[in-house]
């Protein structure tokens, strides 16, 4: 209980907290130029797993990685002393690293390095300390030997046989076998439970056997251990027989007991449970009964959680993966049969080891800064938090007047250079402890430009453009850029710097070229950068390809006329049909078209012309078609297809007046196409000379026509004529015609009144069009005043497109009007507007911001509004600066990039809705008010926690065939899993064509990320549909289907030749080929020209081979032929044949396949003939063979 004193330092630890502001942390950006020279304390990167156990064949190694500057130093307790490295030669530690490796060549026991083991890594800014590793050696001790008693039990009993596995690290896996190492069938009746004894629910005559094996396979070994078997006897009534046992009736007939249910385990009618958070929760109930209990689970006081629960070992296993605390409460396993049923209670409670709420980060602070670490944890029991500076407990470090702890938060104020440290924070419980190292270190660097030096960037006119200066420097500089070395800093107007640096200008015209200079300043400093702007025209085509038809034979042209900036270099290119287009020899390229001569078939698509510059592009696209080649014959020219009409001619100007002039012209052969309009176009030498303008478009049956002109321009005209085929070729010009002059017609657009500084007001507009000055020396006459206050206007004549109003107050309102002048005389006046001086930053916060309704993926906020006074300019919008600070997902780290978002709002209570947020996800924001130029001081900063959500999809979906007849799929988790991954779901089906087979679906944990499938058949296709779960549910689905695989015809060549008509086919062809051949050497025997010779047995001449007309001279003497199973040698002996395998094979060793024949029957004897020469071929040659037949 706390005393007065002690509320009074609560009540004083949470105004600080409420009053605390710090400043916000330094972000080092990883640029190697500033790594290179940043000191840094060191961070823990690598390091071994907390429960350690390692082979005994194998030389230990635990690691301890860490990096900072200067490169740490490590050091090692065991067991919470120091651990001499130096003196044992067994261990090792690796260079610059950490690790340590215990080798055992010359001897040792590695039972002897058992411990707790921690590693320190240190430099002179701090001491950064792994987890206590528990190092065990993983041990398979021998089963106990003893003699088991024969177990004898009568029919219908229930019966339990021990396992009692060796214990094992880590334990072993058990199961049972018989003597034949044949797995003991399991069922509904016989099964195997979590302590791995064999229950029976009643035994049957059949289960007496002799030979029941527990089995215990140790993992880190690959060892198994076998126990003795049982001897089980049962006792029977009346005679068992084999033959009489079916399923609907085991005992044959014979009359057996039945019984009630009753438990084998767990025993009682309850029993209770402890399981940790996130881990697998197992219940087991099985009972003994006749016939055989069915097992039925329910929670009491509500439902089994659908997608977390699993049953197994036919119902008999409950499992809940990833537990949570809601898992906990009353699980009910009911057993019944025919004659009754009895339940059992099983008591669940789920404690937590710590895990984390806010896990402590790295901090780097500029001199005289203010800074927090954080650490929050929780589980079941709460869980005790300790704060330790490079090691020691913080409370045995020297004080420091910078550094205060209030609980799980250190505050940190006005640090100085030397203070960096590494602070640990240990969250434990009895069930476990977290330890996290984050260092405070504290920087001082002057100022550095990190991007390239003098860039020189080209753009395109009236583009959006962005100038980055990424800097870097702590305390953290101001920024300001400046444009050719003048002016107080650009920001405002077309003008807007970001956070990171980067000067955006939101249209680039000509007159923004030039050098700007970004200036990063601190006390410590300054840097600065230069950017070369360009701005260059924008590459266009001024005259496309149009489509055409071109007869057979003839010349087709398409015209591509780019105008660019001179600057830059450009680069035409055409395709067809989007190919590259090959040119060769026929068709000719030019700079403004490309022709095509002795038009074919071949040349009909679609032409485009691409122009390229360093900086963009532009293309146009026309098509081409082609028709048969006409006919000479000129009753039948109507044959002939339209094209585009002749150019007009002979253009002549009369009635001329101040304002108009009439244009007739006469039109050319319009090519069996009416013309449907005539362009009439302009050129003047003024302004812009050589650039051909449209005028107007008048109806194809006109011919002569008054046009009407602008005041002050020197006019030349010409016409294009138009039909269904396209446009004709510009006339001849006309002669030129000069208008006067005349006062302006035309009022400047545009005009807007906006303050650049807070002390004055910028009246800007767009100058009149060059065909609108009506006359020489154009001004422009400014007028302005202050609104509803009755006063005089001012003026102000500037040749310019813009005026400056100084020193005017901030933000009010002003009535402004504009007319053009030239030396005829004044222009009308344009309608009054309103513009506004300039903006001063706000000088309000937005107060009392809060979130509520917070789900998954969006919030609603709350704040107070300012006093609208207090805005100092227009009101844009309040702006909520908000970014994600870390995932409640252990290790996953997020991107805390602020995003904003505008709520524009004037009711007295404002509220909005934030969405798009990620689920599952801590949350900071904090609110400014915003006019058009400046932000407010920001509002309090909120925390809030987004709920779980769905995951993403999985990061990546592969379908790999291993083998004929299986799939492998493969994946990885998703890129946002939204939530604590408890598993995947895959659900796929056979697909062929468009009948779709069943449904099916597998679940997986969620470390497994493969599956195999093993297919029906080879041929068989899936859809498969693979989503990743969270406790909410199914995130978003994969959808694959398994590919057709390049070996799939090689598949189905096989599976053709294993088919019985293909085989029954073969046989035939063979039986009628080997039907022929008989005939064939029948017919050549007994008519044959054959002459015989003498000895039969010698080898053929060359010359005897053949006969003239190419036929074989085969030399036999039919009277002199030896008896079958008789060989004839050179010297006229008959060698009796005895089938000898050393005729067959070489050097006198006959070879054999595995099936036991011999290989080698023809082709091996035919070379030891050849090469021999001692003995004759006939015996073994297929030809001779059939001859002998004949």
């Amino acid at each position: 209980m706390f005393g007065q004193g002690g509320h009074a330092a609560l009540a004083l630890m949470s105004l600080l907290l409420l009053l605390w502001h710090d400043a916000a942390p330094i972000e080092v950006p990883q640029d190697p130029k500033i790594l290179q020279d940043l000191k840094q304390p060191p961070t823990i990167v690598k390091q071994s797993v907390k429960d350690y156990i390692v082979d005994p064949r194998d030389n230990i190694i635990i690691e301890c990685e860490a990096k900072g500057n200067p490169v740490p130093t490590f050091s090692w307790r065991r067991n919470g002393k120091f651990f001499n490295i130096g003196k044992d030669p067994r261990v090792t530690m690796r260079k610059r690293s950490g690790t340590l490796e215990i080798g055992f060549r010359s001897g040792g026991r590695p039972e002897d390095y058992e411990g707790e083991y921690q590693c320190f890594a240190n430099n002179e800014f701090g001491v950064a300390l792994s987890n206590k590793i528990l190092l065990r050696v993983s041990k398979a001790p021998l089963w106990p030997k003893e003699v088991l008693e024969p177990v004898v039990v009568t029919e219908g009993s229930p019966l339990v046989l021990l396992c009692n596995p060796p214990p094992g690290l880590p334990p072993p896996f058990t199961f049972w076998m018989n003597s034949a190492m044949t797995p003991i069938p399991q069922d509904k009746r016989v099964s195997m439970g979590l302590n791995g004894d064999l229950y029976f629910s009643n035994v049957l005559a059949k289960d007496a056997h002799t030979d029941y094996s527990c089995n215990a396979r140790f993992l880190f070994t690959h060892t198994i251990q076998q126990k003795n078997p049982f001897t089980l006897k049962v006792l029977t009534k009346e005679p068992y027989n084999d033959t009489s046992y079916n399923t609907t009736d085991p005992y044959g007939g014979r009359k057996v007991a039945e019984s009630t249910p009753t438990f084998l385990s767990p025993p009682g009618t309850e029993s209770s449970k402890m399981v940790l958070r996130d881990e697998q929760l197992l219940l087991e109930c099985i009972a003994a009964g006749l016939p055989t209990p069915t097992i039925k689970w329910f929670k009491k006081g509500g439902d089994l959680p659908g997608r977390k629960v699993k049953f197994e070992n036919y119902n008999k296993t409950l499992k809940i993966i990833n537990v949570s605390e809601e898992d906990a409460g009353e699980y009910v396993c009911m057993a019944n049969n025919h004659l009754g049923s009895i339940r059992h209670s099983i008591f669940v409670q789920v404690k937590a080891a710590p895990y984390w709420l806010d896990k402590p980060t790295n901090l780097v602070l500029a001199p005289d800064e203010n800074g927090r670490l954080v650490c929050r944890a929780n589980g079941n029991p709460k869980p005790n938090i300790q704060w330790l500076i490079n090691g020691q407990p913080v409370d045995s470090a020297p004080p420091s007047l910078s550094r205060q702890v209030l609980g799980d938060t250190i505050i940190f104020r006005s640090v100085q250079m030397g203070s960096s440290a590494v602070y640990q924070c240990n969250a434990s419980n009895e069930h476990g402890y977290l330890l996290a190292n984050a260092f405070v270190s504290v920087l001082d660097m002057p100022p550095r430009m990190l991007g390239l030096k003098n860039q020189l960037i080209k753009v395109i006119e009236n583009n959006r453009t962005f100038l980055d200066c990424p800097f870097f420097g702590s305390p953290l500089p101001e920024l300001r850029w400046f444009k050719n070395g003048q002016g107080s800093g650009l920001d405002g107007g077309q003008y807007r710097v970001y956070i990171n640096g980067t000067l955006e200008i939101k249209r680039a015209r000509s007159e923004d070229e030039g050098t700007y200079t970004c200036v990063a300043n601190s006390i410590l400093g300054t840097a600065e950068n230069q950017v070369l702007l360009e701005v260059k025209e924008r590459t266009r085509i001024v005259r496309v390809p149009e489509h055409q038809s071109a007869i057979r034979g003839s010349t087709a042209r398409f015209d591509c006329v780019v105008k660019s900036d001179p600057s830059l270099p450009i680069t035409v290119a055409w395709t067809k049909d989007d190919k590259p287009l090959y040119l060769g020899w026929r068709l000719k390229k030019d700079e403004e078209s490309l022709t095509i001569p002795n038009v074919n078939e071949g040349d009909e698509g679609t032409y485009t012309c691409t122009v390229k510059s360093e900086i963009d592009q532009d293309s146009a696209s026309a098509r081409l078609t082609v028709l048969e080649e006409a006919s000479l014959n000129p009753s039948v020219s109507s044959a002939l297809p339209p094209d585009r009409p002749d150019p007009p001619m002979d253009l002549d100007l009369s009635d001329p007046a101040a304002r108009s002039v009439r244009l007739t012209w006469i039109p050319g052969n319009d090519h069996r196409s009416p013309v449907t309009q005539f362009l009439v176009q302009f050129e003047e030498d003024r302004w812009e000379p050589g650039r051909w303008q449209n005028l107007s478009t008048y109806p194809g049956d006109l011919n002569s026509v008054i046009l009407q002109l602008a005041p002050y321009v020197n006019y030349q005209f010409r016409v294009i004529a138009i039909n269904s085929v396209g446009q004709s070729q510009p006339s001849r010009p006309s002669p030129r015609y000069k208008t006067s002059g005349a006062a302006p017609d035309a009022i400047p657009r545009g005009l807007r009144g906006w303050g650049s500084k807070k002390d004055n007001m910028e009246i800007t507009w767009e100058p009149l069009l060059d065909l609108e000055r009506n006359g020489p020396n154009l001004h422009y006459n400014v007028f302005w005043r202050r609104k509803d206050l009755g006063h005089e206007w001012n003026n102000v004549t500037t040749m310019g497109s813009k005026h400056v109003v100084q020193n005017t107050e901030t933000y009010v309102p002003y009535e402004i009007k504009i007319q053009a002048r030239n030396e005829f005389g004044q222009g009308p006046e344009s309608n009054v507007v309103t513009g506004y001086s300039g903006e001063d930053k706000p000088t309000d916060a937005p107060t009392d911001l809060r979130a509520s309704k917070v789900n998954s993926t969006k919030t609603n906020i709350h704040w107070k509004p300012v006093d609208l006074n207090s805005i100092q300019g227009e009101f844009k919008e309040y702006r909520l600066y908000y970014w994600r600070e870390a995932s409640l997902v252990p290790g996953l780290m997020v991107s805390k990039e602020k995003k904003t978002k505008g709520f524009y709002s004037t009711v007295a209570e404002p509220s909005g809705i934030l969405s798009d947020l990620v689920p599952f996800s801590k949350y900071k924001m904090f609110m400014v008010v915003a006019n058009n130029r400046f932000e407010s001081p920001p509002s309090n900063t909120v925390e809030f926690t987004t709920k779980e959500g769905v995951p993403d999809a999985p990061r990546f979906f592969r379908i790999n065939r291993r083998s004929f007849d299986t799939i492998h799929l493969e994946w990885d988790k998703p890129l946002e899993p939204n939530g604590i991954l408890i598993g995947y779901q895959l659900k796929y089906q056979t697909v062929n064509g468009s009948r779709i087979g069943r449904l099916q679906l597998e679940q997986f944990l969620p470390n497994v990320t493969d599956f195999t499938l093993r297919l029906p058949d080879r041929s068989t296709r899936y859809k498969f549909h693979l989503s990743a779960l969270t406790q909410v549910g199914a995130g978003e689905v994969f959808a694959e289907e398994s590919p057709h695989f390049a070996n799939e015809a090689y598949i189905d060549q096989v599976d053709i030749a294993t088919q019985g008509w293909f085989i029954g086919l073969m046989c035939a062809i063979a039986l009628i080929i080997l039907i022929l051949l008989i005939v064939c050497f029948i017919k050549r025997s007994r008519g044959g020209k054959y002459p015989v010779r003498d000895k039969k047995d010698l080898p053929l001449d060359p010359v005897d081979q053949k006969d003239q007309d190419g036929s074989f001279d085969y030399h036999s003497d039919e009277d002199n032929k030896p008896l079958q199973g008789s060989q004839t040698s050179l010297d006229g002996n008959v060698k009796e044949s005895d089938d000898s395998l050393v005729d067959y094979g070489e050097g006198g060793d006959g070879q054999f396949n595995e099936d036991g024949s011999f290989i080698g029957q023809y082709t091996v004897k035919k070379d030891k003939d050849e090469t021999e020469g001692n003995e004759s071929s006939e015996a073994t040659s297929p030809v001779n063979a059939i001859y002998s037949l004949a």
